[in-house]
């Protein structure tokens, strides 16, 4: 199969966790564009799936984001595929819940796993290829648990919190070159993660919506794509007003009402 080369004003773009949720909706939005559309994740079978109808425009780069190992080969892969990428856009993450406060490390190392350290090496396996476009950008999906801390997200929340810092931090290095670091932080979407919710999700969006917000953004320039408003500016508020948060909030939502030893 030939190596994707740019073509007029259609971009090449590298998406991760691309086999449900945003992710997948946000390649079917820029396949359909015409865009040339690098698709990645676990689940080979599905994003074999999401290529059916658009095989000249989406290749198939199964890996794991969160293992080194599996990112070598994926960046071997990924310099036969094409020698620019234009638009990255880092959408695989996952979600577990720390009840009772329980602080098992091995939970917390998977979520970190995927959520922080998979994007760094996302950028690291990028950046040779980024670096080959005029005006590249590379876009992280974080979150507005990020904004305020929740009960039982310490895990969760703790890694999408590092994530914002890491593109932050990146925005700040880069300000004097052509990259263009841009953080999403989208509040509760209709995904295969929040399926395991068990509680209620105030102004729950779908995938198609999010990928809509993303892609407009992205468009207009914007540092952060935080949505939906509605959440995302009491958040911000609650921000502000930590205290009220803490002694107010947080206790009408939390689970714990003793602290375990074990």
């Amino acid at each position: 199969m030939s190596r994707l080369q740019r073509s007029g004003d259609k971009k090449i773009v590298w998406v991760t966790g691309a086999s449900s949720g945003i992710g997948r909706a946000l390649v079917k939005r820029l396949a359909a564009d015409g865009h040339y559309v690098i698709v990645s994740s676990r689940n080979r079978e599905a994003l074999l799936d999401l290529q059916l109808g658009h095989a000249k425009l989406i290749r198939v780069l199964d890996c794991d984001v969160g293992s080194d190992t599996s990112m070598v080969e994926a960046q071997r892969r990924l310099q036969e595929i094409t020698d620019e990428l234009d638009l990255v856009i880092a959408c695989a993450g996952i979600c577990e819940y720390d009840d009772n406060l329980s602080l098992d490390l091995a939970s917390y190392r998977r979520v970190f796993d995927a959520n922080f350290f998979g994007v760094v090496n996302t950028l690291r396996v990028a950046k040779p290829l980024l670096a080959n476009s005029r005006q590249p950008v590379f876009a992280a999906v974080g979150s507005l648990s990020s904004v305020v801390g929740f009960p039982r997200a310490e895990a969760y929340g703790a890694s999408k919190a590092a994530l914002e810092y890491f593109i932050q931090s990146v925005r700040a290095d880069t300000s004097k070159v052509s990259l263009r670091p841009v953080l999403i932080r989208p509040g509760f979407i209709e995904t295969p993660l929040t399926t395991q919710n068990d509680f209620k999700m105030p102004f729950l969006m779908s995938a198609d919506a999010a990928a809509e917000r993303i892609l407009v953004g992205l468009e207009r320039k914007q540092s952060v794509i935080d949505f939906p408003r509605r959440l995302s500016w009491p958040l911000r508020l609650l921000n502000l007003l930590s205290p009220l948060w803490y002694r107010l909030c947080a206790p009408r939502i939390t689970r714990i009402r003793k602290l375990r030893k074990a």
